[in-house]
């Protein structure tokens, strides 16, 4: 396949999100706001592309500062020593699934997300876009992201399990 035409992710219409449960009764979102992601593609044909993503973890937002500085610490993604979590693809088929692997902190684990493709349209500024919608889970503790505590009712107090839930938008490149 060659892999020709470049995409980069167009920062101001995507979302890099998060879901988790907390006490398991109500689910907490957050995002990273510093992020990169592009793709190689043959032409504008994403079967088979090649995909990477980059996003900086002391970027983590949970409107909660006191919870996102706990999220920065070595309790969870250590953002001084772990600065990015990585995704590079090794798969993306037409059937909905991109494949690939996954870094956080220092661990490398392989994931299976859910994609919708949404299409391809032109924008008022000439500039060709494509639109996905992508969504996943991993376990937390796979990652070493191991910090967990019960209150005293016994109720988990954070879900090992998390939600990815990403909205991308991305810009052809001339």
């Amino acid at each position: 396949m060659k892999t020709n035409t470049k995409w980069s992710i167009d920062k101001a219409h995507s979302e890099i999100a998060f879901k988790v449960k907390h006490m398991m009764i109500s689910t907490v979102t957050g995002y990273f706001q510093d992020f990169e992601a592009n793709a190689k593609t043959d032409g504008e044909n994403f079967e088979n592309a090649l995909i990477d993503f980059s996003a900086k973890t002391a970027s983590i937002n949970t409107k909660n500062k006191d919870r996102d500085t706990h999220l920065k610490s070595d309790d969870f993604f250590n953002a001084d020593k772990f600065p990015e979590m990585k995704f590079v693809s090794t798969s993306f088929k037409k059937d909905g699934k991109l494949i690939g692997d996954l870094t956080i902190r220092d661990v490398t684990k392989k994931v299976t997300l859910d994609v919708d493709f949404n299409g391809i349209a032109v924008d008022p500024y000439g500039q060709t876009k494509a639109g996905f919608e992508i969504q996943g889970e991993v376990n937390r503790k796979d990652f070493n992201l191991t910090w967990s505590a019960v209150t005293e009712a016994g109720s988990i107090v954070v879900s090992d399990k998390v939600k990815l839930v990403l909205d991308v938008q991305l810009t052809k490149q001339a």
